[in-house]
């Protein structure tokens, strides 16, 4: 397959990024086109996942007075820091991988061989039986079947959302720094503790552009460097408090 391949290492803000995101859904579903993007947020941003009852969980009034940018995603899971990390996003065919679960480990393996060329020993978790409960915390907080951990610890996190005949997977791969900002901003405060990031485990600074061009080198297809070809819009449901605090 043939692949677009967005790099941004600029950075935008989260309603900006998850509109780029949906779009790029919208047009492999009308297209069949495949999308690889690689990108950042700035300024720091807290996601919530789709369905995640981010007003139980979260202290709203305190992520106003700190002016924390906070979005909600298209894709479900739990919360995720954005800072010190490259997001990845995949849109494609759902022919492309198949299933729900052959999809999400189709896509960690891609992302764990570029770790590999990085000197970073990933490995996919082992699958769990039963469904897994996502109860309060990070997304950063445990592991689940198919996801990408070194000794254990999760490295990269990921949720995925279909649409027609395309599906949207995106995730976040820690750099540095750590997910504390969730627990400081938390009614229901619960350690971090399955969390790692690729400085920590190389025992020095990892970057965007390494890592972007890293991921690039294991894919499997021909990538061609693109630009999003499409307009930004000023608003979008993203930028609306109505849909970031919706549940």
């Amino acid at each position: 397959m043939n692949w677009h391949l967005i790099v941004e290492p600029d950075g935008r803000s989260g309603a900006q990024n998850m509109a780029i995101d949906e779009a790029l859904l919208l047009e492999a579903d009308r297209a069949g086109t495949a999308f690889l993007r690689l990108y950042r947020f700035s300024p720091a941003c807290l996601s919530f996942g789709r369905n995640e009852p981010a007003l139980e969980r979260f202290d709203r009034p305190a992520i106003e007075r700190l002016g924390l940018d906070v979005v909600r995603r298209p894709t479900g899971g739990r919360a995720v820091w954005h800072d010190h990390e490259l997001t990845y996003a995949v849109a494609a065919p759902v022919a492309a991988f198949g299933s729900l679960r052959d999809s999400y480990r189709s896509i960690h393996a891609r992302l764990a061989i570029a770790l590999h060329q990085l000197g970073i020993p990933a490995t996919l978790a082992p699958d769990r039986n039963g469904r897994v409960a996502l109860g309060p915390g990070a997304c950063f907080s445990a592991p689940v079947g198919g996801e990408v951990v070194v000794a254990g610890k999760k490295v990269i996190g990921s949720a995925q959302v279909r649409r027609g005949t395309a599906l949207l997977q995106h995730g976040s791969i820690l750099l540095n720094g750590s997910q504390d900002r969730i627990e400081a901003i938390s009614r229901q405060p619960t350690a971090i503790s399955g969390a790692t990031t690729l400085s920590g485990i190389l025992g020095q600074p990892v970057g965007f552009e390494e890592v972007a061009q890293a991921v690039a080198a294991a894919w499997d297809g021909a990538l061609t460097s693109t630009v999003p070809y499409y307009p930004l819009p000023s608003r979008t449901v993203f930028s609306e408090p109505d849909w970031t605090w919706r549940r």
